[in-house]
C-alpha cells in the first residue's frame, strides 16, 4: 500500500528537476579541437593504409585504439583501406625487415598522389634497438620518403592524430595553388 501513496505523489508532482546547463568551450579536450583541426584541413575523408614492415604490433595497438569509440577515427573523417590504392596516407609501424622492403617499395608506388607517408613509433623512424642488419633496413625512410616521424614506443593515440594531421596539413599547404 506505500508504493500505492509514493506512486500517487510521483504522478501529483510531476518531474522535478533543474533545467540543463550551458556547455562550457573552455572545458573542451585536445581531443576535440584535434577533430574540428581534422575536418578544418581534410574537408573531407582521408583514407589511411598501414602497413606493419615488421613491428613488434606495439603501435597496432594504439591503431585499434584509435579505431575504437573512445577516440573515434572514424567520426572525424579518416577511414582505412585496404589497399594503398585507396589511400592518401601510408602508416607504416616498423623497422623494415628485407622481407617487406619490396612490399613496402610496391605500396608506396600504388599509392595515388599526392600521398603522405607517416613513420609511427621509435623502430619506424630510427630503426629503434634492430637498426640495420642483416635482417633489417633500419627506419622507414631508408625504403621509401618520409613526411611525418612520429615517435615514441608506442606513441599514444593523439600524439598519432597529431602526425597524421600535420602529415597531411603540410602536404595540403605545399599543394595549393
Amino acid at each position: 500500500m506505500a508504493t500505492h501513496l509514493i506512486l500517487q505523489k510521483i504522478f501529483k508532482t510531476g518531474i522535478v528537476s533543474e533545467p540543463p546547463p550551458q556547455a562550457d568551450p573552455a572545458l573542451r579536450t585536445r581531443e576535440q579541437e584535434l577533430h574540428a583541426e581534422i575536418l578544418r584541413v581534410f574537408g573531407q575523408a582521408v583514407t589511411i593504409r598501414h602497413i606493419d614492415a615488421g613491428s613488434c604490433n606495439g603501435c597496432e595497438l594504439e591503431i585499434h585504439a584509435i579505431n575504437g569509440p573512445h577516440y573515434n577515427i572514424d567520426g572525424m573523417g579518416v577511414k582505412f583501406a585496404a589497399s594503398p590504392r585507396h589511400a592518401d596516407v601510408l602508416l607504416v609501424t616498423g623497422p623494415v625487415s628485407r622481407n617487406m622492403e619490396v612490399a613496402l617499395k610496391r605500396a608506396y608506388d600504388a599509392t595515388p598522389e599526392p600521398k603522405w607517408v607517416v613513420a609511427m613509433g621509435e623502430c619506424a623512424c630510427s630503426g629503434g634497438m634492430f637498426g640495420e642488419s642483416y635482417a633489417s633496413c633500419g627506419k622507414v625512410s631508408n625504403v621509401i620518403p618520409v613526411d611525418v616521424a612520429v615517435p615514441g614506443c608506442p606513441p599514444t593515440p593523439i600524439v598519432l592524430l597529431q602526425g597524421i594531421l600535420a602529415a597531411v596539413s603540410q602536404g595540403r599547404t605545399n599543394t595549393a595553388p
